[in-house]
């Protein structure tokens, strides 16, 4: 099937929340909750993705024509390309019932996989959702990175436990979900973490760890003062905190505060091989994907996760060989005008 055939397919697969709109741009969403919209004013993935469009890219030709090499290295193992999935969770609630969490995971878990890339999965109340996961990592060399909610110390060093008992190479944790409203309720409570806190549960991992939901400078230089292996710069898409700026307004300051010291991956609006040039460009190592990649597993499961892939890769290699950009190293901050 085409990439339009799949996402035409998807149609009569999501929602009723999600419109599976021709281009995921967080406009029709809106702050629809449940769903895939943001907390009031409901704006903020529909800045993630505008700003993103702001930034032009510098074109450049006169360059040898070779196939741009986009591979990637996190946590020791190299990958095919700096295009990782991104968590989802509640899937059947906000984008439709014909897959719950762990169904839709074990199909992403293994299509990336064998894509040559790597799969962030979500958490949620029901603790079988990443011990599903876990299995589904295990089965594939343990390439995948569960995420696991900012849970209390107690009930984050159970999940960290069934991780490691699996092999899984890396972990995550996305303490941009501080905010909601089963994590607070815990007892004792869960939510945000210090750095002390953060250090311990890194400690514990044994592995490469990620703290996604970085959005200052200041967060940055904390996740690498906790021993964090990477970050992911996200906002959430707003589904937390309304109002926040995009991940594309604050990704330059902090690449430029910590680039080096781990590894900066950014999630929130990238829909297009062009967008994912933008986010090197201004100091990510790599990307996340979530919804639209969501979008073409509910069209066509592992084949529409492969053309998504291909298309994305498709677009990104063009406008690196257009910009005189042999490889990821090359795509430098002169590579796009800012205005």
């Amino acid at each position: 099937m085409t990439y339009q055939e799949i996402h035409e397919a998807a149609r009569t697969e999501v929602g009723p929340y999600c419109k599976n709109c021709p281009v995921c741009n967080g406009r029709a969403c809106g702050n629809a909750m449940p769903g895939p919209g943001c907390k009031y004013p409901g704006n903020v993935a529909a800045r993630n993705f505008d700003k993103w469009q702001e930034i032009c890219v510098n074109m450049d030709t006169l360059n040898p024509n070779a196939d741009p090499d986009i591979g990637f290295e996190f946590g020791g193992r190299r990958f095919a390309a700096p295009i990782f999935a991104a968590p989802l969770g509640a899937i059947d609630l906000h984008y439709g019932p014909k897959y719950k969490d762990q169904e839709y995971n074990t199909i992403l878990i293994k299509a990336a996989h064998d894509y040559g890339v790597a799969a962030l999965t979500g958490d949620g109340v029901n603790p079988e959702i990443l011990k599903s996961a876990v299995k589904d990592m295990a089965a594939v060399e343990g390439v995948g990175i569960p995420t696991i909610k900012p849970w209390n110390k107690e009930f984050v060093f159970e999940k960290l436990d069934i991780i490691k008992e699996n092999k899984i190479f890396a972990a995550a944790m996305d303490v941009d979900g501080a905010g909601l409203p089963f994590l607070k309720a815990m007892n004792p409570n869960a939510g945000s973490k210090s750095v002390e806190e953060m250090r311990e549960i890194i400690d514990y991992a044994g592995r490469p760890f990620i703290i996604k939901g970085i959005m200052t400078v200041a967060g940055a230089k904390k996740a690498v003062e906790a021993g964090a292996a990477g970050i992911v710069v996200s906002n959430h898409g707003g589904r937390v905190q309304g109002g926040t700026p995009s991940t594309a307004e604050v990704l330059p300051a902090i690449a430029d505060a910590v680039k080096g010291q781990l590894t900066i991956f950014v999630d929130g609006g990238i829909r297009s091989g062009v967008d994912v040039f933008r986010a090197i460009a201004l100091g990510a190592d790599a990307v996340l994907i979530g919804r639209p990649i969501l979008n073409m597993i509910y069209g066509s499961a592992e084949e529409g996760f492969k053309v998504y892939m291909d298309k994305i890769i498709g677009e990104f290699k063009s406008t690196m060989q257009m910009c005189g950009a042999a490889s990821l190293k090359d795509i430098t901050r002169d590579k796009v005008f800012l205005g």
